[in-house]
């Protein structure tokens, strides 16, 4: 059991195991735990209907984490025994995911490729990896190639000068370590209808900050969003609205079973305010965000 990502900007717990898991796929070899910490480039699936959109990850993906996604690790794990769909797993005493050996996802071809393109530059296949997440977020290069990223798994080119490369580098490690660490970044300041809570905290944070549903001000179809005035768009909403829309308590008709946001937030953060930090946080990976794409060169 371990948290993985269930949507754009929230966490869930899985059980992680070839027997309980319908369809793991290819999963385990990013993975071979749920807690692997190997980071992953994941992005909108072609012919998915919705706009091309990337997010990369730390954590075990949900097959809908973007629009039926199609996901690129760092690293893959060669197997110790076959496990994939086929496998049972650790509970029929099947040895699975023990110490296996990391290589590159990014194979020599690909690197050497980049390398003839910039000669003399010292290229390493981590470089490759967040030059391919910073490209993924020109707004210049899903313009021009807007129909092709509709029907078919994104093309990499390599952009003319060496120091555009290099920036487009330096861009996708920034922005991978504020995608893939957006719990820990600092929190916008907000200002509360209810008091700020700094100086003196509430008797009782678990119902103060307890949250049911977070809204727009105003009805449909006059929504209020004017409070909400500079965002970023991932998997065909702006950030924000996935934050609004999964913090938040739902019942599943069929199964009863109840999905509390407030339940993550006090047993696994440890903090009733998570929600609300969690709200302010995205704020900040939004504007940070928007400052490094519009800095990319063409």
């Amino acid at each position: 059991v371990g948290v993985s990502s269930y949507r754009p900007f929230e966490k869930s717990f899985t059980y992680y195991d070839g027997f309980f898991n319908e369809n793991r796929y290819l999963m385990p070899k990013a993975y071979p735990k749920v807690n692997s910490g190997n980071r992953m480039i994941c992005f909108t699936g072609p012919a998915s209907g919705s706009d091309f959109s990337a997010l990369i990850t730390n954590s075990v993906p949900n097959l809908h984490f973007m629009s039926t996604s199609q996901c690129f690790p760092r690293y893959l794990y060669d197997d110790e025994t076959a496990d994939g769909d086929d496998a049972q797993g650790s509970f029929l005493g099947k040895k699975t995911s023990g110490d296996r050996q990391r290589r590159d996802a990014i194979t020599d071809d690909g690197l050497s490729h980049f390398q003839a393109a910039y000669p003399g530059e010292k290229i390493t296949k981590d470089d490759l990896f967040y030059y391919v997440y910073g490209l993924l977020h020109s707004d210049d290069y899903r313009k021009r190639y807007a129909d092709n990223l509709s029907k078919e798994l994104p093309r990499i080119p390599a952009v003319k000068k060496a120091a555009d490369f290099w920036a487009f580098v330096a861009a996708g490690r920034e922005l991978g370590d504020l995608h893939c660490e957006y719990e820990t970044v600092e929190p916008y300041p907000v200002i509360l209808s209810r008091g700020d809570t700094r100086l003196i905290a509430p008797d009782d944070p678990i119902s103060f900050y307890r949250v049911e549903k977070m809204k727009f001000a105003g009805k449909r179809p006059n929504l209020d969003k004017t409070t909400v005035i500079y965002d970023y768009v991932v998997n065909g909403k702006p950030a924000l609205e996935w934050v609004m829309e999964r913090q938040s308590v739902k019942t599943d008709k069929d199964s009863g079973i109840v999905n509390d946001a407030n339940l993550y937030a006090i047993e696994t953060a440890g903090d009733p305010a998570y929600p609300m930090k969690l709200f302010q946080r995205v704020i900040t990976v939004s504007l940070e965000t928007m400052k490094i794409v519009k800095g990319l060169p063409r």
